[in-house]
Order: C-alpha cells, then structure tokens, then sequence
C-alpha cells in the first residue's frame, strides 16, 4: 500500500464526519522508514477513538480499580455455566486515587481477562499496560473470592514521530491479547496505532553468585588472582516480576491498527487497519502476509473501512472482520492467499421506513466477538448487540437495544462526537449471556435464555463494603420516578466502552475513564 503523504490520504466515509486517516508505511514490513502515524485527537477513517473509558476520576496515578459483587440479575449468567439462581452485583474493591482532575494519559483503552482469568491487564493513553494477578482464596475471609492485585506494570509503547510525513504517532494503547500459557511466563501483545509488540511476563525470585571473573559488587576481579573454579549458586531473593518485549512487529500497516487477534494455531496473529488485514507468525518480525486489502485503486470510490476483525476460537483457517457498512464478511483462508473473496456475508436489511441522516453512521459495526463455542459471533453498533448464527446469513437471531432512548438524541450526539463512540462487547463463559457499555457509566447485561437485561451503574458513590448495585431506569419522558434518571440528565462525558468478562466465572471488569471496576456476583 503506497504510503503517501498527506496528499494522499483517503476523505472521510460518504455521509458521516470521519476523522481523516493518518497514513504510515506501507504493507509488508521490513526496512524502510519508520511507521507512520497521526495527531492525537484528529479525525481519521476510524471515527472517533476509544480511551479509557471517559468520565471523572483519578490523575496520573493508577488507574482506579473498584472490584465489586452483584444482585438482582435474574438470571444465570455465571461464567462456566449458568445456574439459573439469582445474584447480585455487590461493591468489592478499589484501587487508585480519587480526583476530579483526569490526566488524557491516565484514560483506560483497553481491558483484557487471560485464558485463566487469574491475570487481568489494563491498557492506558499513556501507553502502559498495568497487570492485576488475582490473589489466592483467603479463608478467614470467606466472602472475598480472590482480589485482583498490582502484578506488574511497564511501558509498552512511547510516542513517536514520522519525519517523512510530519505525523505524530501517540502512544495510547488500542488493544491488548493474551497467549495461551505454556510454561511459567506470560506472554501477550500489545499494540498501538501502528506497532504491535510481544511481551513476556516472569517472575525471578532467585539469583546468582559466586561467579569466577566477579566479585559480589559485579566488579572484574583479576584473572592471574583466581587460583580455583567456584560453581555459581543460586540465592533467594524477593520476588521481581519482569516485562520484557521478546518480538516487535512493524512498518507492516498503513492506518491504524484497530485489532489484533490470535489465532488457535498459538503460532500467528492477525492485524487490522481500515483497509487492510495481516497475518503474522509470532516469531517472525520482518514478514506479513496481507489477506484482505480492500483499499480502491481510487481513494475517492472508498465506501467503507474494517472496523473490527477476529479469529475463529477454535478454526485456524477461518476468521471475520466487520465494516463500516454494517456488514460482517467471513473468510477462510484455505480458500485462496488474498481473501478478498468472502466465504460468508452477513447482513441485515434495512427498513426503508428508518432511513435516516444518521443511518450509516449508526449502523457502523465497532465490535465483532465470537462466541467461545464458535457458533455464534456478536457484534454491536451504535444502538444495539446483535447476535449471529454462523449458519444464517440474511439477520441475527437475536437483537438487544442498548440505548434505544438516544435515537431521538442523535443530532445532538453528532454534534459533540460522540455518535462516534466506539464501544465493545463480550460474551460470559458459558455464552449464555453478553454485556456492554452506555453513557452515564452504565452498562448493560442481557440473558440469551429468558431474554432479561439489566442496567447497572459504575460509580465510586456505590463503593461501601459489600453495598449492592442497584439496577437503573432512564426515563424518556413524562413524570419520572423515583429511583429513574431522565434522559436530558444523562451525562456523555462518562461512558463505559470497554468491558471484559471472566472466562469462567461471574467476574467482569469495566472501564469507565480511568477507573476500572470489577464486579463479583453473589449467589443467593
């Protein structure tokens, strides 16, 4: 993909106000100059980008981690298997200053469970990636089930510049992917707008002495001195936990990078931007192989841009990325090298009756998730969560609204950005239930089985011991309840669109800002 100056950026999609894109270097790594990236805060093919969360709470610090347990859901949505029985989300924990004052690098990007749910790592603006090791069982207190504490925190990625093309390229932290466990370490990868790194997590809590050629202060000792061999031993010593990048991919993507995913191999990985996706291998840096590349031979014929793109859980060879259309096209690359051709195309058709000014803009797909058996796959846009059978392409099988309130609201949501809001989605365990984000730091929780949702609310002023979330109404009009809050009331500059839940248990992190709360659900 040719890089280009600023010349040759592509215009913004046909009838929605695109941030313009930043072009970098183009595909296929190697040599060559640096990757390419943008102004923070510009406009770009992607639309407007995520952060952590966005709302008040603490500064450089930290970010705030409230951990907290829950009530009043109806439903078993229990991370390995729903049980049927009602629970509760209840206050748990918290971390992190409090302030009003929220620094730009100190907004949560991205928020990510490993296989086992024991790690949970948090991606900033500032470009660190903070790491949370849920704590062994403690059986004098026999209601905490395990709290998540600082593991390891380090800087993954620095701001850069691109002199070639007088961009910037910031450091904030767009996603973050686990690897499965092999031995002691962790590894995963972490990227920004345009490069991709691998790191290693492990633990030393030994080292070495005795050497023959030093002393113990690490000085050179005089060889013609040392008149007998000494074998090196291992002493004990405290625990140090260690973040090293083992591999660095770059230069392969011209825009931004919007998502990576692993494959089931455990060997490559895929990245995509707005127009392109690659596959790497996990050990080789300087080679990618492009397998979609939708990018027109005229940038002023571009209708749309990747949005989202994964790999199937368990099929190596198939994976899905989602546009800007709201279309979602599934590709197996057994098919042929260059998976332009899709093997599947999914799509809902749209009701005459509700065109609107703002129907493309909405029906942008921003998240698109497996479901853990593979036979289903969901994807949320602006409004709704929609939930798709594989095996049938023409609709869902299933539709959640979100906020169906704010479609009166969405003059005024283009007019502060903020229908431009990226938000994410995931699926419990057991695939029985899903949840995601909304304004005013709630979130929403839906069971696929009876069809009930609930809207529960991050806030620092549920943060007592134990207290219990209750569920919240937005009223849209007439006289408004009691324990209900007015649409007009809501607040846009707190949403909540990062979210991840435990791979096995009722656990759920939720960024909102730079808080991260984690929910615990209490059996009754």
């Amino acid at each position: 993909m040719a890089g280009g100056g600023r010349g040759s950026e592509p215009p913004g999609l046909p009838g929605s106000r695109r941030r313009r894109c930043r072009p970098g270097r183009a595909q296929g790594a190697g040599p060559g100059p640096g990757p390419g990236g943008g102004a923070a805060g510009s406009r770009g093919l992607r639309g407007r980008g995520l952060g952590w969360g966005q709302g008040a709470g603490p500064a450089p610090s930290l970010p705030s981690l409230l951990f907290l347990t829950a009530v009043s859901f109806p439903v078993g949505v229990a991370g390995g298997g729903g049980n049927g029985n009602d629970f509760q989300w209840c206050f748990s924990q918290v971390k992190g200053a409090i302030d009003e004052d929220v620094a730009e690098a100190d907004i949560i990007s991205t928020v990510e469970f490993n296989y086992s749910g024991d790690l949970l790592a948090t991606g900033d603006k500032g470009g660190r990636v903070v790491i949370f090791q849920r704590e062994q069982e403690n059986k004098s207190r026999p209601l905490s089930r395990g709290e998540y504490n600082v593991y390891s925190t380090f800087q993954s990625h620095e701001p850069e510049f691109d002199y070639l093309k007088s961009l910037e390229i910031e450091e904030k932290i767009n996603k973050i992917r686990w690897l499965p466990q092999q031995n002691a370490a962790h590894f995963l990868l972490s990227t920004n707008d345009k490069t991709i790194k691998l790191w290693k997590i492990s633990e030393r809590d030994k080292r070495a002495e005795g050497y023959n050629l030093k002393d113990e202060d690490g000085r050179l000792r005089d060889p013609f001195r040392i008149t007998a061999l000494r074998v090196p031993i291992l002493k004990p010593m405290d625990l140090m936990v260690e973040a090293s990048p083992r591999r660095i991919f770059a230069n392969a993507h011209t825009y931004h990078i919007n998502s990576i995913s692993v494959n089931s191999d455990h060997e490559t990985y895929l990245s995509a931007d707005d127009l392109r996706i690659n596959l790497w291998h996990l050990e080789i840096t300087d080679r990618s192989f492009n397998i979609v590349d939708i990018k027109p031979a005229n940038m002023e014929e571009l209708t749309e841009v990747i949005t989202a793109a994964e790999f199937h859980p368990h099929h190596c060879n198939v994976f899905v990325y989602s546009s800007s259309k709201g279309t979602i096209r599934l590709c197996d690359m057994r098919s042929s090298a260059l998976c332009d051709r899709h093997s599947k195309f999914f799509e809902e058709p749209e009701d005459p009756s509700s065109r609107s000014f703002f129907s493309e803009i909405i029906s942008s797909i921003s998240d698109v998730k497996f479901s853990h058996s593979g036979r289903y796959m969901m994807t949320r846009d602006y409004l709704s969560v929609k939930v798709w059978d594989l095996n049938m392409e023409n609709r869902p099988v299933e539709t959640y609204q979100v906020h169906e309130y704010l479609r009166s609201k969405l003059c005024s949501l283009y007019e502060n950005d903020c229908i431009f809001d990226k938000f994410e989605c995931c699926w419990n365990g057991s695939d029985s239930a899903i949840m995601t984000g909304s304004y005013n730091n709630f979130f929403r929780m839906f069971d696929r089985n009876t069809r009930r949702d609930i809207t529960l609310e991050a806030s620092r002023e549920s943060s007592k011991p134990r207290a219990i979330l209750k569920p919240r109404k937005v009223c849209t009009g007439g006289k408004r309840k009691k324990d209900e809050i007015s649409v007009d009331s809501l607040d846009f500059n707190k949403k909540i669109l990062h979210t991840a839940w435990h791979p096995m248990e009722n656990i759920i992190a939720v960024a909102a800002t730079n808080n991260l709360y984690i929910f615990q659900d209490k059996i009754n």
